[in-house]
């Protein structure tokens, strides 16, 4: 049996506090793309999300250098994606002794780089 060759690396960022519907508009922009252009995309899109996602996809790069020794030059983002992590449930005291609540949502990032011959 012939030994399979790995062409994926993940890097995932979980309980980070930026709402999933923030980061999805950011995750859209890079999908498909080569790995440098999706950094330099990152780099100039002025969003909450881009730093965070960009620190995903450099963790990806380097878990597709380090860990299964992929070309950097031929990487391409196959999946980006975000999910939604654990809401933290604030109050916000109202009139007349109400409250009104306040969800402060976290997202699970994840991005995957294949290698493209």
């Amino acid at each position: 049996m012939a030994e399979e060759q790995i062409t994926t690396a993940t890097a995932t960022a979980k309980t980070v506090r930026i709402a999933p519907r923030k980061a999805r508009l950011v995750v859209d922009l890079i999908k498909g793309k080569s790995a440098a252009e999706a950094l330099a995309i990152l780099q100039f899109t002025p969003r909450a999300g881009s730093p965070i996602v960009a620190k995903v996809l450099k963790s990806a790069i380097a878990n597709a250098e380090h860990n299964y020794d992929l070309d950097v030059q031929n990487l391409v983002v196959s999946e980006a994606y975000v999910n939604e992590g654990p809401t933290l449930k604030r109050f916000r005291p109202r009139a007349k002794g109400s409250a009104s609540p306040i969800n402060k949502r976290t997202s699970h990032v994840t991005v995957v780089v294949s290698e493209v011959e």
